[in-house]
């Protein structure tokens, strides 16, 4: 086999707690009166299907901070916010560049820094994840986003453009994720497949699958992917 050379990793909940950092900064920002948690999981619902309009070509390229604010523009009504002011608007929006990691994200990057090449590979445009890395201490050697190919995830141009960027093929590649239809995606590109199983990621009661069976590996953390790899 073609020996693994990097790691690429989707960051929102895979690497980082979305809906408690979301939720946390809703309540501090708009009041005890709001459904903080309602409008985090509103939020990231919205997540997808605005994507998908950049995908589909009804938007032009368009970074996440700006469907962020839209689609917070739409909900804030539904959630008895719509005073919000522009501060508090444009500051909620900098929720998601602030969000913390999972207690092993750290941990296992850092080892596995210490024997692979480790990037993120997300829908979260640069100057996100570069605030997010600053926020939580990711030690990644590079940012890579969405934002640098014009494509969202699962797009192939996405996937295509990390090994390429980094100088790799596809198969030296592994893409880590939480998320099924990631991985997927990902080896319909050639690259390798880890899935971090994450109860958390959307409140109680929304346990995802426990493994995926088509993955190379599925682990319940960094620290014990990192073991996985020899690192």
């Amino acid at each position: 086999m073609i020996e693994v050379r990097a790691l690429v990793f989707d960051v929102f909940g895979t690497v980082v707690d979305w809906r408690s950092g979301v939720a946390r900064e809703a309540a501090r920002l708009l009041g005890s009166g709001v459904d903080a948690e309602g409008l985090a999981d509103a939020w990231r619902g919205a997540y997808l299907p605005s994507m998908d309009r950049v995908r589909r070509g009804e938007l032009p390229w368009t970074g996440l901070d700006q469907l962020h604010r839209a689609s917070l523009d739409e909900l804030l009504p539904a959630f008895g916010a719509a005073d919000a002011d522009e501060a508090t608007r444009a500051e909620l929006v900098l929720a998601w560049h602030r969000l913390d990691p999972w207690p092993d994200s750290v941990a296992g990057l850092t080892r596995l820094k210490a024997r692979y090449i480790i990037a993120s590979l997300s829908n979260g445009n640069v100057s996100l994840l570069v605030d997010m890395a600053k926020h939580g201490g990711l030690p990644w050697d590079t940012v890579l986003s969405a934002e640098l190919f014009g494509h969202y995830k699962p797009d192939p141009e996405t996937y295509d453009g990390a090994a390429r960027l980094l100088g790799l093929l596809p198969e030296q590649v592994v893409m880590v994720a939480a998320h099924l239809d990631d991985l997927a995606a990902a080896r319909a590109r050639g690259l390798r497949t880890a899935y971090v199983h994450r109860p958390d990621e959307g409140g109680p009661g929304t346990d995802p699958a426990r493994s995926d069976e088509e993955a190379d590996v599925s682990v319940s953390s960094l620290e014990e992917l990192a073991g996985h790899l020899g690192a």
